[in-house]
């Protein structure tokens, strides 16, 4: 079967998810004809992901999230009128989505989180069956569990993450553990898409914290802790634009650009992780069986903090303040169950090549997608 990949590039999740389902269907015989990766002016494509991944690769103008002034949590209503201004260039978005899927032909498209595929098959509606996935569909599924957050905030995260699926035949939810898949709302639970340089790394429990921060103001607060700490060593990773291979603060504090060959061999040599609470790097942590400070940075990833506590991961805190992470290091106990549930990747497989059949959506049936259930407010 022939696959077209189209990936929000926020983030190195959905980067490297991508990068591990190419390695599976290619192994299968399968092909990746292109990938269709969103940008914007604050990130770059890191270099790990040009480098390793095999189908050649297309770039386009997405939404994306704005940081606050100190480039640490997202904030939510500049982001809307900010993109809103920005329609007409995602408008041609649209328009070169549309002409790539008719142009390549594929037998699947396959969305790793990006709005705009789903506003591509609302207003051009393709015929090709397109296919969701990422962690984010589990906040669909009707048994997930949130955290206590504002409640128009949540509204607003499912009522995005209903607006990527749009015209998609199945939502495929990677989850940190097993559970039902909810067939009313076509979303099938399946494990996390872990690399296989990830999985094969040979884990040693060194003396440094290992991290990595999405936004990359959270540096000032590591290195404010470093500062009452420095007998910890400390490797951290940031997307800092522009920035040098390696900055070296001192003989204890680093911080990299995104080298995700290092990055793994970093996480599988240290005594513990920090980390702002992304899913992919989470699984990894869990898999190498690492403790973990999980500091979300926005909503989703609130979420994503909140179940990897039900399932044991580690804790979650507003700050970098590691010296909880170094308590509870002292008693924490990896779950095996984990590593069994990462490596049924072949659930994951057989969701993807299977025939959509008789779950599957039109495309032009978005106003049932949209469907969400607001907070109610008595007035």
């Amino acid at each position: 079967m022939r696959f077209l990949f189209i990936i929000q590039g926020e983030g190195r999740g959905h980067l490297t998810q991508a990068l591990t389902l190419e390695e599976h269907l290619l192994s299968q015989g399968h092909e990746v004809v292109e990938v269709l990766v969103g940008k914007s002016k604050n990130r770059e494509l890191p270099d790990f992901f040009r480098k390793r991944i095999h189908a050649p690769v297309s770039r386009f103008e997405s939404p994306n999230f704005l940081p606050t002034p100190a480039n640490r949590r997202s904030r939510i209503a500049p982001s809307i009128f900010y993109n809103l201004a920005r329609f007409p260039y995602y408008a041609s978005s649209i328009r070169f989505i549309n002409n790539r899927i008719k142009a390549l032909r594929p037998d699947r498209v396959v969305n790793f989180y990006e709005l705009l595929t789903g506003l591509t098959y609302m207003v051009c509606r393709p015929d090709v069956p397109c296919i969701c996935i990422g962690h984010q569909y589990l906040f669909l599924h009707r048994r997930f569990r949130f955290p206590k957050v504002n409640p128009v905030s949540l509204a607003m995260l499912k009522l995005f993450t209903r607006m990527t699926a749009i015209g998609s035949s199945r939502m495929l939810a990677l989850s940190f553990r097993r559970m039902p898949d909810d067939r009313s709302h076509r979303i099938y639970v399946v494990p996390p898409l872990l690399r296989t340089e990830a999985m094969r790394q040979s884990v040693s429990s060194g003396n440094y914290i290992h991290g990595y921060m999405v936004n990359s103001g959270f540096s000032s607060q590591v290195a404010s802790w470093h500062k009452k700490r420095p007998e910890v060593p400390m490797e951290f990773f940031w997307d800092r634009k522009g920035e040098s291979t390696v900055k070296k603060v001192d003989e204890t504090l680093s911080f990299h650009t995104l080298d995700d060959k290092l990055f793994l061999q970093r996480m599988a040599g240290c005594m513990a992780y920090a980390s702002t609470a992304g899913f992919e790097s989470i699984c990894e942590a869990m898999y190498m069986g690492k403790p973990i400070l999980m500091v979300p940075a926005h909503i989703e990833q609130e979420c994503n903090a909140f179940d990897a506590v039900q399932s044991g991961a580690g804790i979650t805190s507003s700050s970098f303040c590691l010296d909880r992470l170094l308590d509870f290091s002292k008693t924490f106990r990896p779950d095996p169950q984990f590593v069994f549930w990462a490596n049924s990747s072949d659930i994951l497989l057989s969701r993807l090549v299977s025939e959509p059949a008789e779950e599957s959506v039109v495309a032009h049936d978005w106003q049932w997608q949209l469907h969400l259930s607001w907070p109610r407010f008595k007035f």
